[in-house]
């Protein structure tokens, strides 16, 4: 029945439904959708004490209500990093790059993601790496394959918010690591005699321009191409083994 009452309400949406849907004709895909979702799922993990993860929260309306709910319920939450900085203003006119699930949601949001990550009110930020070739990509909006490639990206763009947003940088990547981490009840993310010396060194103040040139990703399509940002990965190691090396 929750299924079902939210494809009703999606109506075949491809974008928010807010002012660019309406400006630009495709169906939008209203935030009350992710809201009644999410109210169905709490009440399922208090009824069943089940330890319930919610992945990318994409609407000022759900964090809110996620926010006042939350007390009394063994679940948690994250983000994903592009609707962390992007709104549907970002989507232009049909840029298939843009074509995200959950949808690019309103410009409005004064408890938006981003905010509520450095309140605690969302426990983790998520890549959603979602690779896609580049023929089914550059297809009219409504027609391209959904996704885009943002495993190279977490990084440079979480420090991005937290220097926007004022946020520690211990605390940011907390966020993408041990947060994350202790979602997931394994034991990585940190760094203690004993752990697996799974590492990334980078340079947090050397700048990059998202190229596709400059992606090992198979897909080369992200909403923040042409982009500088700040934050270049220098080495990888996983159990102190060095797997990846900037020349």
């Amino acid at each position: 029945m929750a299924a079902s009452a939210g494809g009703a309400l999606a109506r075949n949406g491809v974008a928010h439904d807010g002012q660019v849907a309406t400006r630009l004709g495709p169906g939008g895909d209203p935030g009350l959708r992710e809201t009644i979702a999410l109210s169905t799922i709490l009440l399922l993990a208090r009824e069943a004490g089940a330890k319930v993860h919610l992945c990318r929260l994409s609407s000022a309306e759900a964090s809110t209500w996620f926010a006042r709910q939350r007390p009394g319920y063994p679940v948690t939450c994250d983000v994903a990093i592009h609707h962390v900085h992007l709104s549907e203003m970002d989507i232009g006119y049909f840029d298939p790059n843009c074509h995200l699930t959950p949808p690019l949601r309103s410009a409005r949001r004064p408890r938006r993601a981003a905010p509520g990550a450095r309140r605690r009110t969302i426990d983790a930020i998520c890549s959603d790496h979602a690779p896609v070739d580049e023929d089914v990509k550059q297809l009219p909006f409504a027609e391209a394959e959904i996704g885009a490639t943002g495993l190279e990206l977490l990084l440079p763009l979480t420090l991005k918010w937290a220097d926007e947003s004022g946020v520690a940088l211990s605390a940011a990547l907390a966020k993408i690591t041990s947060d994350a981490a202790r979602i997931l009840a394994i034991d990585a993310g940190h760094l203690s005699p004993g752990s697996a010396a799974d590492i990334c060194v980078f340079d947090p103040e050397r700048y990059w321009k998202v190229a596709p040139a400059a992606l090992k990703s198979q897909g080369k399509n992200t909403p923040f191409l042409g982009l500088e940002l700040k934050g270049r990965v220098r080495q990888t190691l996983v159990e102190g083994q060095i797997v990846y090396e900037a020349k």
